[in-house]
């Protein structure tokens, strides 16, 4: 059941295409600020509702990163490992052509689950305009998620939220659910200052070595296995046991709803950063919170992929996302943080906030309140 509340959702379009059996939608939450911006999901379990949740998600991420962007998302429903190379492709190619009257006016897509540069330069060059998507190749003038800009900022929010949480991140135990675009470079950078991480899942589960795992071995196996579940000199656990562990600082950066009302209680990290959208509800934060667990939101921690997007949007370079997502990563973690501190509050209450005064005040200006 849809929601609607005083910013949106402002529209949502459902498409279908009978010959190819593509079936999606699109929410468009609010576009006060500008077009909505937000990534198109492909998995077999995608709903409406779900993209309505994630294309809020992304007005509150690109208002309190300021960026000039409204809040979107899209989803089709189709599983990836069941149809072949050329279906997949021919699926993207109906769902941008339903979507040519949207975008870029109104929506600016990007890639998320099961899609890539491919898809996306399959959807600019079927849409006809380069602006109508990002996440492009760089031959077409792209700035790829796979350059690491959401793991870099989530990196750098661990950062800080570890200053807060009294935590010496090298010397902290670390466990990262998840290792593809957002966790994999979480671990890298981590490791390039010295950190350690403990535990890593993916599908097939966690693994686990109170000592640390070693990342270049970590990253041979990933690649060579498609897998970090076959490490040598680990514990091999089912995945969600990964929230359980004796560790310091856990970084979800895979699936949603991960942190329940039925595990929340055997947490035992101090810092909770959210790489992935939606990974625990709101009354599981504030029980964490209550527990003296510092949480950092989604739509703080992981801004940094629509940071990229925007760069790569105007036309910029490598050197000036990563750039631009450091400023704006430390700024807003930092001011959310030290707001949730100073009022004694959890801290997705302080950044929806600070997030939602501005859409308000936006929409305010432009007739939309």
């Amino acid at each position: 059941m849809l929601e609607y509340d005083e910013i949106g959702p402002e529209k949502v379009l459902q498409v279908y295409h009978p010959k190819y059996g593509m079936k999606g939608f699109v929410v468009i939450d609010n576009t006060a600020f500008g077009p909505g911006k937000g990534g198109i999901r492909m998995t077999p379990t995608i709903s409406v509702e779900e993209v309505q949740n994630l294309s809020r998600a992304m007005t509150l991420k690109n208002a309190l990163a300021e960026l000039p962007f409204g809040g979107a998302k899209s989803g089709i429903i189709a599983d990836p490992r069941k149809i072949t190379p050329k279906a997949k492709m021919e699926i993207v190619k109906a769902f941008a052509e339903s979507l040519k009257q949207l975008c870029p006016s109104q929506y600016v897509a990007a890639p998320d689950i099961n899609m890539g540069e491919k898809e996306m330069q399959l959807f600019a060059e079927t849409n006809g305009d380069p602006k109508s998507i990002t996440g492009k190749p760089a031959s077409m003038g792209g700035l790829p998620h796979e350059l690491g800009s959401t793991g870099y900022g989530v990196f750098l929010a661990t950062k800080i939220g570890a200053k807060y949480a009294g935590l010496d991140l090298t010397n902290a135990k670390i466990a990262i659910e998840g290792f593809g675009n957002v966790g994999s470079f979480v671990a890298k950078f981590l490791n390039e200052m010295g950190a350690t991480v403990n535990a890593v899942s993916d599908i097939n589960g966690t693994i686990y070595n109170e000592e640390g795992l070693d990342y270049d071995r970590l990253v041979k196996v990933n690649q060579e296995f498609k897998t970090i579940y076959k490490y040598p000199d680990a514990k091999k656990l089912y995945d969600k046991e990964l929230f359980e562990l004796p560790v310091d600082v856990i970084i979800t950066a895979a699936i949603p709803d991960v942190i329940t009302s039925e595990n929340v209680e055997d947490v035992k990290a101090k810092l909770i950063v959210q790489g992935s959208n939606i990974p625990i509800k709101n009354h599981v934060e504030r029980r964490l919170h209550e527990r003296g667990v510092w949480v950092i939101p989604d739509f703080v921690a992981n801004a940094g992929g629509v940071i990229s997007s925007y760069v790569e949007f105007i036309d910029g370079t490598e050197k000036q996302m990563f750039e631009l997502v450091k400023e704006k990563i430390e700024k807003n973690t930092e001011l959310v943080l030290r707001k949730a501190k100073e009022q004694n509050t959890y801290p997705r209450h302080i950044a929806r906030e600070i997030a939602m005064t501005r859409i308000k005040d936006q929409c305010k200006k432009c007739g939309k309140l």
